[in-house]
């Protein structure tokens, strides 16, 4: 079996609880986007996501108030628009500097992902996360500044996660054959697109949950249970 050169790792139900995004970055962007939008509507990165907002929900002309209206029903119903993960990151960011939250990351994560690159392996990050709301992630987790750790970020601007062709693009953008790189995700469906890309696949399956006798993908528990 090819050895694994480079790992690409999902974040909610993978190396951080999904009860971290739901229950404190949401509820916070959800009460801090309306008056971020109001305040920072000048600025030309937050007037291109509003108007891209706009776009994607087929506004032909919109109100402020009413892109306000629509990125908070977005948020209540989790839509993976990259334009609201764009906006939602700027009002993380805020938080994290204001020392409001640290992010999320499990136990025994930390010391594996600075082991794993101790040995030589790339490690690389895909969430439906923006790449800046990534990076703030992991540079303001509870286990300190991860970001060193990491070469490089995707979103979905990269394509959907649950697209065979979004992780050959990874592949591509990684210089690495997709037999040497292993995906980490929480999710079967992404698991089963990055194994159509060729990737080799671990399933995070954290307790309570427990380890079917028959996983569609090697099935884990947590980091330490992975020999790459």
């Amino acid at each position: 079996m090819p050895e694994i050169r480079a790992i690409v790792t999902d974040i909610e139900g993978t190396t951080s609880s999904i009860s971290f995004v739901k229950d404190v970055l949401f509820p916070y962007a959800r009460k801090r986007l309306p008056a971020f939008v109001e305040t920072h509507a000048d600025r030309p990165e937050v007037q291109h996501w509003l108007h891209e907002a706009a776009k994607e929900a087929g506004y032909i002309e919109a109100s402020r108030q009413e892109v306000i209206e629509l990125l908070l029903r977005w948020i209540a119903e989790d839509r993976k628009s990259t334009a609201l993960k764009a906006l939602q990151g700027m009002v993380w960011r805020e938080g994290y500097e204001a020392g409001d939250y640290r992010a999320h990351v499990y136990p025994e994560v930390a010391a594996r992902l600075r082991a794993w690159r101790a040995e030589g392996l790339r490690l690389y990050v895909y969430s439906s996360g923006s790449v800046p709301a990534q990076k703030l992630f992991f540079g303001y987790s509870e286990a300190g500044d991860l970001t060193p750790l990491f070469a490089g970020y995707f979103d979905t601007e990269t394509g959907p996660k649950r697209a065979q062709a979004s992780y050959e693009k990874i592949a591509a953008a990684i210089g690495e054959q997709p037999a040497h790189i292993l995906f980490l995700s929480d999710i079967a469906e992404e698991l089963d697109a990055a194994q159509a890309a060729g990737f080799r696949t671990g399933w995070l399956l954290r307790p309570p949950q427990a380890l079917p006798a028959q996983p569609r993908h090697p099935a884990y528990a947590d980091f330490d249970a992975i020999t790459p």
